[in-house]
């Protein structure tokens, strides 16, 4: 465990702003905020730097630069929360946001004092140098390799496009109960997409990663630009041959790591506490039962060192944690915020997640995981006479309430006699989350994090998630495609 304000000798980040805001700053602003009968106050200070490379047939396209800076102040009474937020931190603007969001409640007094202590943190995401500290020279060389790699795989490659992206945020929340919690979180992202041509047919292929890391990331083997570049290569000209996907109900095996995606979307909404305490989620009062094969157990994972989706504290000021929603299938938890862990007697579990100082907290996922099971992978697509085998997802529609979606795939294969065959084009999944988990007969050992570059939007708000499941066999998923099963 290490101070939230980290060791130098280990994080190489340059003061910010945020450097000037003490405990005596912070309680006088709580004491504004909670002036008029708030029950909680929060503060959410944000510094944040980013950059942006553009490639584009063989050159830099764009670059962008971009710094944030700004305060959000939440207060709550009840389960009604007042908000405001500033750009400028002077005082004189701080204490306006602090009134303003205090104005929420109305019954005036004189709130106790807040004695603030600076909270101890793990540190998932130990980065001894972040990205943004090298040359823009480094991050466009990452670039050209991504380029050649994919124009080099194959001469049917026609059009290749890639983007690096980095940053890191210095956050300090401070929260009424006393926490004054400080972290410096940061991010790379690297993606490319190269589409492949033969005889006026096109077809494309995406690659990439995300993670809490240094530039470091980009050396180790699986995720250098050549693996991206020939990845995305691959899948364009595998495409380039695929069929038409079969349609009607089939067995369905989920590739281990990026079918996660599935699971976020059509089960993890659900589990956000919000949903059931408002009682619009397919598990409101579905505690303790079951809602998913005995082979099923989910988590909501922050702790994974460098994952996309970790955090060593949430936006509330609560320590990131591995925290189980669904064990040999029971329902067993939620993910809670404060707000929703005040309205079901329990406590936060480090999901009160925002965008950015502009918008309050509720709650989300970090990295939402189904953990392996025991059955060999092989053994799994061989117990399929004939079925879909998805192994990428491009993206789905999910109706909360119902748990009812449909996915897109981009790569995906016939099963045929237990051996997967010709891969496949224009193939969705169309089911419900909750029937996909109890229909779960198989599950694989071979559990994998997909390192893609997985951003999760709720309410408006965007924030960086991280996904993972082994292989999984599904008895039944309808399959939409352009002829019969």
């Amino acid at each position: 465990m290490k101070d939230e304000l980290h060791s130098d000798a280990v994080f190489l980040f340059p003061a910010t702003p945020l450097d000037a805001i003490d405990a005596r700053v912070a309680e006088r602003l709580l004491s504004v905020a909670l002036a008029s009968g708030g029950e909680h106050a929060d503060l959410y200070f944000e510094y944040r730097s980013s950059s942006d490379f553009a490639f584009e047939e063989g050159r830099v396209r764009t670059v962008g630069r971009a710094i944030v800076l700004g305060l959000g102040v939440r207060v709550v009474r009840g389960v009604a929360s007042g908000y405001a937020y500033t750009e400028e931190l002077s005082e004189s603007r701080m204490m306006d946001a602090a009134r303003t969001a205090g104005q929420i409640a109305s019954h005036g007094g004189s709130p106790a004092p807040v004695a603030l202590a600076k909270k101890v943190l793990p540190s998932f995401y130990p980065v001894h140098e972040i990205s943004l500290s090298r040359s823009g020279e480094e991050k466009v060389a990452l670039l050209r390799r991504v380029d050649a790699a994919a124009r080099a795989y194959d001469s049917r490659i026609v059009r290749v496009e890639a983007g690096f992206a980095e940053g890191w945020s210095d956050v300090l929340v401070v929260s009424s109960d006393g926490t004054m919690a400080r972290d410096r979180q940061p991010m790379v992202r690297l993606g490319v997409s190269a589409m492949a041509e033969e005889k006026g047919k096109r077809q494309s292929g995406r690659s990439g990663t995300a993670k809490r890391r240094g530039l470091d990331l980009f050396a180790e083997p699986g995720s250098t630009p050549e693996d991206h570049g020939r990845e995305a290569a691959r899948l364009a000209v595998a495409m380039l041959h695929a069929q038409e996907a079969p349609a009607g109900p089939m067995e369905v095996v989920l590739a281990a790591g990026e079918s996660g995606i599935l699971l976020h979307e059509a089960v993890g909404h659900g589990l956000e506490a919000d949903f059931n305490r408002k009682k619009t989620s397919n598990y409101s009062g579905q505690m303790g039962k079951q809602v998913a094969s005995s082979l099923c157990t989910v988590v909501d994972d922050a702790t994974i060192a460098g994952a996309r989706g970790s955090i060593n504290v949430d936006d509330e000021g609560t320590s990131g944690g591995r925290n189980t929603l669904i064990e040999k299938g029971i329902l067993v938890g939620y993910m809670q915020d404060r707000i929703s862990a005040r309205h079901f007697g329990t406590k936060p579990t480090g999901n009160g997640r925002r965008e950015s100082f502009r918008q309050p907290p509720m709650p989300r996922m970090t990295n939402t995981l189904l953990l392996a099971g025991n059955d060999d992978p092989q053994d799994i697509i061989g117990s399929v006479a004939r079925g879909v085998y998805a192994k990428r997802f491009s993206g789905g529609q999910v109706n909360i309430s119902n748990g009812d979606f449909v996915f897109s795939l981009t790569e995906s294969y016939l099963i045929e006699d237990g051996k997967l065959t010709a891969p496949l084009r224009g193939v969705n999944l169309i089911g419900n989350g909750p029937e996909v988990l109890r229909n779960v007969t198989m599950v694989g050992h071979d559990f994998l994090l997909s390192d893609g570059t997985w951003t999760c939007g709720k309410d408006g708000q965007s924030v960086p998630v991280g996904i993972g499941t082994p292989t999984v066999k599904i008895a039944q998923i309808t399959v939409g495609g352009t002829k019969a099963a």
